[in-house]
């Protein structure tokens, strides 16, 4: 493997030497020492010494960075002057020291893109390329198919397309390898990566590679690393309509779950990433155990690999209480030296996974008030519209409100609109009213920005419009500045994505049923109220102004209201018993409005085994209600 690493690092010195300059004819030109071509009397001409710096590995092939030795300066050629004798004596003038040169990257002169690319086709149209594959011809397979990679990843890496005579003869010494050799699979997914950078999905070294991939994952001989590889190529060129390379994929995906405990932390992110280009939801049970594994190796992640982690599990969709407290426990010691995308990311992770983290929210609190300044606008939102969302109010809010108000007043121009937007309407959630910058949004020219960002306002940004309207109107008895036009209200808040409010459970609603007529003695509600604010009640029941329940027939005579809430499990967080912000909001602007609410929680409906149980528990829940209205 030596002699194949020290061939390809010397062909793609050899490269790059040769695209910085063109080919020398030595009985036409000479260089002097400066560069510069020479013909001057007296002087002899030093032809310059070629800079050949270590050359960079293609993709994870090891190079030995030992590269092929430079000619030694040629001795000074004296050139006779006009009239002068030819034996004239020139002084010797040793060549100037080099610079210094980074050894990763490679030293190249600029020069027009022409000259470079018949330069290159030179050095390949020659006897370089036959050389080369007849010393590769009596290597072991491994190592032939990682010289010949590493030779199409140098002509593709300088431009040769694969139209190529040269490329064509390199990939057809691929093609006859692949028919006959017994190649590793690590060297098989070079091969394919670099067939595929040249050729596309239906280059035919890529089909037989993945038919020689196939073939060692069906026999169960891949190792985790090789693994990794093997997932990295599919990302590239898998094929959903190709039956065969589907099944190797389901056996790649068993074979990975037996190897899960053996990925270090950065293949743990590699195979969650491929997993999502592969488009592979449906696979849970394979993405629970690298959620296992990433558990367990947390603490050793970096701050691009836990993103990573966390982006690709949001796509997919998967959480796990583990993976959870994973993060409460390493994440808070590290958040103050992190990178504040990292913050972001796992705000938004727990806001689309509904997770109350009191550890993680706490410390993101306190790196806000410490280090707001180090964070961009877009992560300042995504930070307070978790936490509104999630219904959390650190314990430092007072100090984390006041550094966002200091944020807003020295940064508010920084603010795309719908951003500002959204951190407005999260701070209702946790019922801190921005007054100030409320009057902002809501005056003309505000709105008016807002419409000039291209599309139209969509409904989500008039849902959050018209409920800090509201909470103006309704929680804010002293605020006496502009208001949202009423031609901008949305009339329901349900219609809006659920952004709002969680519709009812259907299955809630037959449990409380039965029991809730025989509590009332008929259907003496209604069920999907709508309000005129635009909230949706889930069941109203309506009482006289003696505190008498009414039917539906009488509903005119109305006294007093109630709303009865049948919270389903999609209305509270994740991992605790918290309302979402948007519910707790609801609930506010209800009591507002008038209506006494009953909240009937899925955790304790569930607890009730027989009707009279859940009879009795809506009688302790209703009735207290109607004798405080008695009273």
């Amino acid at each position: 493997m030596k002699s194949v690493s020290c061939l390809s690092s010397s062909v793609r010195a050899a490269c790059h030497h040769t695209s910085a300059c063109s080919l020398l004819s030595p009985s036409l030109v000479r260089h002097s020492s400066g560069g510069r071509c020479a013909n001057v009397p007296g002087r002899g001409v030093v032809v310059q010494q070629p800079r050949v710096t270590a050359v960079r590995p293609y993709h994870s092939m090891y190079v030995n960075l030992a590269v092929a030795s430079a000619a030694p300066v040629p001795t000074p050629v004296p050139l006779p002057a006009r009239g002068d004798d030819v034996h004239q004596v020139v002084r010797r003038t040793p060549p100037a020291a080099a610079p210094h040169l980074s050894p990763y990257r490679p030293h190249i002169k600029q020069q027009g893109s022409a000259a470079a690319g018949v330069s290159i086709q030179s050095l390949f149209e020659g006897d370089v390329i036959p050389e080369l594959c007849s010393r590769l011809a009596d290597s072991p397979s491994k190592d032939r198919a990682e010289g010949l990679a590493t030779l199409l990843g140098s002509c593709a890496e300088f431009g040769l397309g694969a139209q190529s005579p040269v490329v064509q003869r390199l990939i057809q010494e691929c093609l006859r390898l692949l028919c006959n050799g017994d190649i590793g699979v690590a060297q098989l997914c070079h091969l394919g990566e670099v067939a595929h950078n040249l050729e596309g999905r239906q280059s035919a070294v890529v089909t037989e590679v993945l038919n020689s991939i196939g073939a060692a994952v069906e026999e169960d001989a891949v190792s985790p690393d090789e693994a990794v590889r093997v997932y990295a190529l599919l990302a590239l060129c898998y094929d959903p309509a190709s039956q065969r390379q589907t099944s190797m994929l389901s056996t790649l995906h068993r074979h990975t779950q037996r190897l899960v405990h053996r990925l270090k932390a950065s293949q743990v992110s590699e195979v969650l990433q491929s997993l999502l280009k592969l488009q592979q939801r449906q696979n849970i049970s394979l993405v629970l155990r690298l959620i296992h594994r990433a558990s367990q190796l947390f603490s050793v992640f970096s701050d691009d690999e836990i993103m990573k982690v966390l982006s690709a599990l949001m796509i997919l969709g998967q959480h796990h209480a583990e993976l959870l407290a994973a993060m409460e426990k390493h994440l808070p010691g590290r958040l103050g030296e992190c990178d504040p995308e990292l913050i972001s990311t796992v705000m938004e992770y727990c806001l689309q996974m509904r997770c109350r983290s009191e550890p993680i929210f706490e410390a993101v609190a306190e790196n806000f008030v410490r280090h707001a300044e180090r964070h961009t606008t877009l992560q300042i939102a995504k930070q307070t519209v978790a936490m509104g969302r999630l219904n959390y109010l650190p314990q430092c809010s007072s100090q984390m409100f006041q550094k966002l108000e200091s944020i807003l007043s020295t940064r508010f121009s920084q603010f795309q609109p719908r951003s500002l937007i959204e951190v407005l309407h999260a701070c209702i959630h946790l019922e801190r009213f921005p007054l100030n910058y409320t009057s902002i949004v809501f005056s003309p020219y505000f709105l008016q920005r807002l419409q000039a960002q291209g599309d139209p306002l969509d409904r989500k940004a008039l849902a959050q419009l018209t409920q800090l309207h509201l909470s103006t109107s309704l929680e804010c008895k002293h605020y006496w500045g502009p208001k949202l036009p009423s031609f901008l209200h949305v009339k329901r808040f349900s219609s809006v994505d659920q952004a709002f409010e969680t519709p009812m459970d259907s299955l809630m609603y037959k449990l409380v049923r039965g029991p809730l007529r025989r509590l009332l003695g008929g259907k003496f509600y209604s069920t999907t109220i709508v309000t005129p604010s635009g909230y949706t009640i889930d069941v109203e029941i309506c009482l006289d102004e003696d505190g008498y329940v009414l039917p539906l027939p009488q509903w005119d005579r109305t006294d007093r209201r109630m709303a009865l809430c049948l919270d389903g499990k999609g209305r509270f967080c994740s991992n605790t018993q918290h309302l979402l912000g948007k519910e707790a909001t609801k609930r506010r602007h209800l009591r507002r409005m008038g209506y006494e609410v009953v909240q009937i929680p899925h955790f304790e409906l569930e607890k009730l085994r027989t009707q009279k149980e859940q009879i009795q528990y809506l009688q302790n829940k209703i009735f207290p209600t109607i004798f405080k209205f008695n009273r």
